[in-house]
């Protein structure tokens, strides 16, 4: 499965960003029919709004992807010390462009899995998790690893996908991106999601767009 997850994303990665952040017809085509129409700009943009631009402590960003949503947003936030991982090689190289073209000195980027994180228990201020959940291929694991890592009072921020709250858009993750490993199962409902998440965190925030869902919980 691990590799099936590198390869897909290897040969998704000069359309990653296109998709993503709707740069060309077809891409809002997708978006609109699959989708629902929601617009992951404005859903990072929403999730992003949570972290102040004057945050000065540990931010884990797992998986970075691109970054093509984070990297204005980290430009603003100088006194933060931000480390981004990824398990993808190919998604991680065109993080690391786009760091080294601004000049960022507060972010450090290393390859990695997020269910065996490299850092001690408690070492974050916050974990941000923009569209990983749906592909982690042990989903018991990266829950497990990104509550170790996370400190007591600490912020986890997350949006991914969650079956459930469309035919048109399960049977696209179903048939499509699942056979192509660019979504794992299985997945999460919002139901399954909002229970699990408050075992372990005080909800502060929890909403779904279409077929995702958005929230910030702090670890109890």
């Amino acid at each position: 499965m691990s590799d099936k997850i590198k390869k897909s994303y290897k040969q998704s990665k000069n359309i990653y960003d296109d998709v993503l952040t709707q740069g060309n017809f077809w891409s809002r085509l997708y978006i609109k029919f699959f989708w629902q129409g929601v617009d992951d700009n404005i859903v990072a943009g929403d999730l992003l709004s949570h972290i102040p631009d004057d945050f000065a402590e540990k931010l884990l960003d797992v998986p970075v992807g691109t970054a093509v949503f984070t990297y204005q947003k980290y430009k603003r936030m100088k006194k933060a010390e931000i480390t981004c991982l990824d398990y993808s090689e190919d998604m991680l190289s065109q993080a690391e462009a786009r760091f080294n073209e601004n000049d960022f000195r507060n972010v450090k980027t290393m390859q990695g899995d997020v269910g065996k994180l490299p850092f001690d228990d408690e070492t974050f201020d916050t974990v941000l998790s923009m569209n990983g959940f749906h592909a982690f291929p042990d989903k018991e694991k990266a829950y497990d690893e990104t509550f170790r890592v996370l400190k007591k009072g600490g912020v986890f921020l997350a949006c991914f996908y969650v079956q459930g709250k469309s035919k048109r858009t399960d049977r696209l993750v179903k048939n499509i991106l699942a056979k192509k490993g660019w979504f794992t199962p299985p997945f999460e409902t919002e139901e399954s999601l909002r229970a699990r998440i408050d075992k372990r965190y005080e909800v502060e925030y929890f909403e779904t767009r279409g077929s995702i869902v958005l929230f910030k919980a702090k670890k109890r």
